[in-house]
C-alpha cells in the first residue's frame, strides 16, 4: 500500500456482494472524498433494486461517479471502464478530493490496477456475434465450444459468470487465440498512489446478510423492476440484464418457466457462489489490507494522512 504523497493518490475500496461497502464509505469519508463505482450493473439506467445501486440521498451526502451512464440494451466492458474511471479520478482531483474506487466487479478492479490486457478488444461485431452463439447454444453449450479452444478460461470463468465467458468466446472470434495465451500484467500501475482495502465480513454473517439483501430486493420491488424493463423491450439478449440479480427471474417472467421461488433460489445460489468468488479473487491481489467494515481504525489512519496532505 502505497501513501507517497508526490503522485496522485487513489483509494481503492472492494468487497462482496452485501459486505456493506455503501454504509462503510457513507460513514468514514466525510467531505473529502468522491466514489468511482466499479460495477457492472450500476452502470445501467433502470437497474435499481437488483444492483443495489446507492439511493438518491446517499448520492447527494456522498458523489458517486459511473452511475447510471448507459441504457440497458448498451454493451459495457472492462475495456471502456478503465478509461472512464480514469477520466473520473481526473475529475476528482482537479476538484481537491481523494477518487476513492469501490464496487465489487473484481475484473474492472484487476484492469485499473495492472492495465488493460493485450488481447484484442471488443468489436460490435464480435459483440453481436457472441451474443448469438450464446442465445444458440446456452451458457453450457457456449461453454463447453470455449474449452475445445480455451480450456483454461473455460475452467477459470464461473457459471454464472456471462460477461467473462463471452469476452473470452469474443477473443477467440477476433483472432482464433484463447484469452488464456495472452500474458496477464503483474505490476501495479505507478502514476497513482494507490492505497487497497479489502472488506470482509466472517462466512456465515455474510451469508446471513446476503439471504437480508435478497429479502429486502424483493419487498422492494425487484420482480415489478425486472417485468418493467422487459415491457420495454428487454430481454435475455440484453447486456444489462445478464447479471445476477436479473437473469434469474427472466425464463419466468418472459416464458412462464419454472417458478417464482425457483428464481429466488437460483438468486440466493447465484449471489452466493459470486460472493465466494469475490473473496477468493480480492485475495490475489498484493499489497491489500483486510479488514472488517465495523473496525475501520486502519482505513481512518490511512485516510487522515491521505486528507491532510
Amino acid at each position: 500500500m502505497s501513501t507517497n504523497s508526490k503522485i496522485r493518490p487513489v483509494v481503492l475500496v472492494f468487497g462482496p456482494t452485501a459486505v456493506g461497502k455503501t454504509r462503510f464509505l457513507l460513514d468514514q469519508l466525510g467531505d473529502r472524498g468522491e466514489v468511482v463505482v466499479a460495477d457492472s450493473i450500476q452502470i445501467y439506467r433502470g437497474l435499481d433494486i437488483g444492483s443495489a445501486k446507492p439511493s438518491a440521498e446517499e448520492r447527494a451526502l456522498l458523489p458517486h461517479h459511473l452511475l447510471d451512464i448507459l441504457e440497458p440494451s448498451e454493451a459495457f466492458d472492462v475495456g471502456l471502464f478503465v478509461p472512464l474511471a480514469e477520466q473520473a479520478v481526473d475529475l476528482i482531483h482537479q476538484k481537491n478530493k481523494i477518487p476513492v474506487l469501490c464496487g465489487g466487479t473484481a475484473f474492472y478492479f484487476w484492469n485499473f490496477l495492472f492495465g488493460l490486457p493485450t488481447a484484442p478488444p471488443s468489436t460490435t461485431q464480435t459483440r453481436e456475434q457472441a451474443a448469438r452463439d450464446l442465445e444458440s447454444w446456452g451458457p453450457e453449450g457456449l461453454r463447453s465450444r470455449l474449452k475445445e479452444v480455451d480450456a483454461p478460461s473455460a475452467q477459470r470463468i464461473g457459471k454464472a459468470d456471462h460477461y467473462r465467458l463471452l469476452r473470452a468466446w469474443e477473443v477467440w472470434l477476433a483472432c482464433g487465440r484463447p484469452l488464456s495465451s495472452f500474458p496477464r500484467k503483474e505490476k501495479i500501475r505507478e502514476d497513482y498512489a494507490i492505497s487497497l482495502f479489502s472488506l470482509e465480513r466472517p462466512p456465515e454473517e455474510l451469508l446471513l446478510r446476503l439471504d437480508q439483501r435478497i429479502d429486502a430486493m424483493l419487498a422492494q420491488g425487484l420482480v415489478e423492476e425486472i417485468r418493467a424493463l422487459v415491457s420495454q423491450g428487454y430481454d435475455e439478449n440484453t447486456p444489462a440484464l445478464r447479471g445476477i440479480g436479473y437473469a434469474e427471474f427472466l425464463p419466468w417472467i418472459l416464458r412462464g418457466e419454472s417458478s417464482y421461488s425457483q428464481a429466488v433460489e437460483r438468486l440466493r445460489f447465484h449471489s452466493r457462489q459470486y460472493a465466494k468468488r469475490q473473496r477468493t479473487f480480492f485475495r490475489r491481489i498484493p499489497g491489500v489490507v483486510s479488514l472488517n467494515p465495523d473496525q475501520p481504525e486502519i482505513f481512518l489512519q490511512v485516510w487522515r494522512e491521505l486528507t491532510q496532505v
